[in-house]
């Protein structure tokens, strides 16, 4: 932690759509205290143009975002991380590189909404839902007593949030 502010890495397989709106909302609800990016195993070449728009819509900051690859956040020089969450099996699947900083990791599994089919609407409504999911879960994650967690118990609960159901 730099400054009182945790870094934090979400990773997903393309960094389209889970990991850029979970970038977009912890920036946003973090309030200065957190600072997100993501990124991919297989970086996709432009974010889902329904992510930009439900973020826009949403009022999400959505100027900086742009897939990128997880290797340029574990480079020498990279700045420490605190948290790292995988949100796709793919992402988690992978070996990844160990982090600078020897951030808490979880993975947070997340439906991929690009691979719904169907009618727009229905694509849509996929869309919406990661979207609220990863709202609640960011809005429980926030609220933790970070200052007051040993590493073990805040482990734990960040893993908890990662295995539960029904956020």
């Amino acid at each position: 932690m730099q400054h009182g502010i945790y870094r934090v890495l979400f990773l997903s397989r393309r960094n389209s759509a889970r990991s850029v709106m979970a970038e977009a909302i912890l920036n946003k609800i973090g309030k200065g205290r957190f600072q997100a990016v993501s990124a991919a195993v297989d970086p996709a070449p432009v974010i889902e143009p329904t992510v930009l728009e439900l973020l826009r819509s949403a009022d999400y900051p959505i100027e900086n975002l742009t897939p990128r690859h997880f290797g340029a956040f574990a480079e020498a020089g990279a700045a420490d991380l605190d948290f790292v969450f995988t949100l796709s099996d793919t992402a988690a699947g992978e070996p990844l590189p160990e982090w600078p900083g020897l951030p808490i990791t979880s993975h947070w599994r997340c439906p991929d909404p690009i691979l719904v089919e169907g009618e727009a609407w229905e694509r849509k409504q996929a869309f919406t839902q990661v979207l609220t999911g990863l709202e609640r879960r960011l809005n429980i994650f926030i609220s933790l007593p970070f200052t007051s967690l040993d590493r073990m118990s805040l482990q734990n609960q960040i893993r908890g949030l990662g295995e539960a159901q029904d956020i």
